[in-house]
């Protein structure tokens, strides 16, 4: 039995995860971390019912982290993957942001980033193991116009992860980080035609990805056979960078 937690679990990439593990792997206890928004986390839940849940989560609390970590460890007895997908973004020019914009940004991308890792170590350290997966975002590297916020919060992101990544090392503990590119998920519904078709455009394979090919990617990172990958930052963008 693997017991795994997946922040966002109510968005298309957090659900494309959690259904990767719970159809590829039998043993799979997953867990949604989620806020509001139920619906299709629920259903996905009913479809697999027994071996997917949901825990009420709000991401930058650190006593919600705790209480789910708690829920988790008395119903399993241990967590094995946190899957930090939680986030959001509210772009604007710099020079037009507000500071909500910016501090809910980078609360909601990168503050609870570091809650859930800091709220799982103690568990994954007595386990002597642990798979911690963050998603960040190409704009981490190859950040665009009017994502300041968005950008900045995760490239905190990938330099948390590889850090942590040397701290836990010897405990058995892999962090690392994917860098995603244009998903199909609702992050993308405000996109007209045009505009999508001029983003295929910049993009070699000419498509945008799927919830499903970043979830392998997660999958393989959180699998037993990784051990020896940690600290890794693996972009998922069809070739844009």
């Amino acid at each position: 039995m693997r017991s795994i937690l997946i922040t966002g679990g109510n968005g298309g990439l957090g659900l494309g995860i959690g259904r990767y593990f719970l159809e590829k792997q039998d043993d799979a206890q997953v867990w949604l971390g989620v806020r509001s928004n139920r619906g299709a986390a629920t259903a996905l839940a009913d479809e697999f019912d027994g071996r997917c849940r949901l825990v009420d989560l709000e991401v930058t609390s650190r006593e919600a982290w705790e209480a789910a970590v708690s829920t988790m460890t008395e119903a399993h007895g241990r967590l094995d993957v946190l899957v930090n997908n939680a986030g959001m973004h509210r772009d604007a020019l710099l020079a037009t942001m507000d500071d909500d914009a910016w501090h809910s940004v980078v609360s909601s991308n990168l503050d609870s980033v570091f809650f859930g890792c800091r709220a799982v170590i103690p568990t994954m350290m007595r386990q002597r193991f642990g798979r911690i997966v963050n998603i960040a975002s190409l704009s981490a590297i190859l950040p665009p116009l009017g994502q300041t916020n968005y950008a900045a919060a995760k490239a905190g992101v990938v330099a948390l992860t590889q850090t942590l990544a040397k701290e836990v090392a010897r405990a058995g503990i892999t962090v690392n980080a994917v860098l995603p590119g244009y998903i199909e998920t609702e992050a993308l519904a405000p996109m007209d035609e045009e505009a999508a078709k001029q983003a295929k455009r910049g993009i070699p394979m000419r498509r945008f990805g799927q919830p499903a090919e970043v979830a392998a990617a997660v999958a393989f990172l959180a699998c037993q056979d990784a051990g020896y990958v940690t600290g890794s930052a693996l972009k998922i963008d069809g070739g844009i960078f």
